[in-house]
């Protein structure tokens, strides 16, 4: 018998969202297996050479089984269980505290979890951003996933509308942000702390640009 691996993530995960039962925890632990499977088939071969198929093997699923979790490669890529996180985080979040505060801190908090828990996934994950269009390419449409949890989890708190554009065009500002993070951390070889990154982004946001 296999040893019994320890994963940080999946304690991460199971400790954020303690409601999740049986049958969703068979679906988590699935999904990050096909996950390291494919970050393993890409470290090894390439991107461009790794298939479905190869990844449903070394997953030991079938590829409808790849499919039904994830429509596209990219979203093997891209796809992570921390959106309902961050929300719950964002709607925990002290009622008086400004909004920009607040989701800095969930948002930092998160980036240094992912990154202590799962490092070399992450700097595979932002390595794929800069070198594969279409990966770049489905992270924009992925976001609008993630910005609806956060327009609707700010909305709430600072009692607005869900279609109010102030709150749209402010979680746009962060998430973009989020995103040219990423690609400049990625740029620079990972040499930088991400979550001063990205505190350093929100703060630029406030301020705006110094002459």
């Amino acid at each position: 018998m296999a040893a019994t691996t320890h994963s940080p993530t999946r304690d991460s995960l199971a400790k954020a969202q303690p409601q999740l039962g049986l049958r969703e925890r068979k679906k988590l632990k699935t999904r990050i297996a096909i996950r390291r499977a494919t970050y393993r088939l890409i470290s090894e071969q390439g991107y461009e050479a790794t298939t479905i198929e190869q990844i449903a093997e070394a997953a030991e699923v079938s590829p409808s089984t790849v499919f039904r979790y994830f429509p596209t490669k990219e979203d093997i890529v891209l796809t992570d269980e921390y959106d309902p996180v961050m929300e719950a985080e964002l709607r925990a979040r002290p009622a008086d505290e400004d909004p920009l505060d607040s989701i800095r801190h969930v948002i930092t908090h998160r980036l240094s979890t992912f990154v202590q828990d799962e490092r070399e996934e992450v700097i595979q994950r932002t390595k794929l951003l800069v070198e594969v269009p279409a990966v770049r390419a489905r992270m924009t449409e992925a976001m609008d996933t993630t910005s609806e949890l956060l327009v609707h989890a700010l909305a709430d708190r600072t009692g607005r509308d869900h279609e109010d554009l102030d709150v749209r065009v402010f979680t746009a500002a962060v998430l973009g942000a989020l995103r040219e993070v990423m690609l400049y951390w990625a740029a620079r070889d990972h040499q930088d702390d991400l979550a001063d990154l990205v505190d350093r982004a929100l703060t630029t946001m406030r301020g705006g640009l110094k002459l």
